[in-house]
């Protein structure tokens, strides 16, 4: 189980990669008004979305300490915002850059509230 749980805590970091990289990769067309949101960015805000109700899923049954379930729910509360947001306005040519950069945010404070949050 530790092997199989391993295996999706690393697809959930590519999710969370694809997604980031996604925003970085567009800052400059941001900062020009012409970022758009890449597929990338909508299918790494799936796999989080995916491995994290499996890793979920997986902690709870197994043995281990229980979970903060209020970070858990906060955490697929941002990473909601953020795939509704991609999602609607995945097939737009430019979104404005409030948007965009909220997208952007959201994707780190999700890292942060991961990262910092016991």
């Amino acid at each position: 189980m530790t092997v199989l749980t391993n295996a999706f805590v690393g697809l959930h970091i590519i999710g969370i990669a694809s997604l980031l990289g996604g925003f970085l990769t567009q800052m400059k067309a941001m900062g020009a008004g012409t970022a758009r949101f890449v597929p990338a960015m909508l299918h790494g805000a799936l796999t989080m979305l995916v491995t994290g109700v499996l890793l979920v899923g997986f902690h709870e049954m197994g043995d281990g300490a229980p979970l903060n379930n209020i970070k858990i729910g906060v955490k697929l509360a941002v990473l909601f915002v953020i795939l509704a947001l991609v999602y609607v306005k995945r097939d737009e040519e430019r979104v404005e850059k409030g948007l965009f950069g909220a997208v952007g945010g959201l994707t780190v404070a999700n890292i942060f509230i991961a990262v910092l949050w016991h």
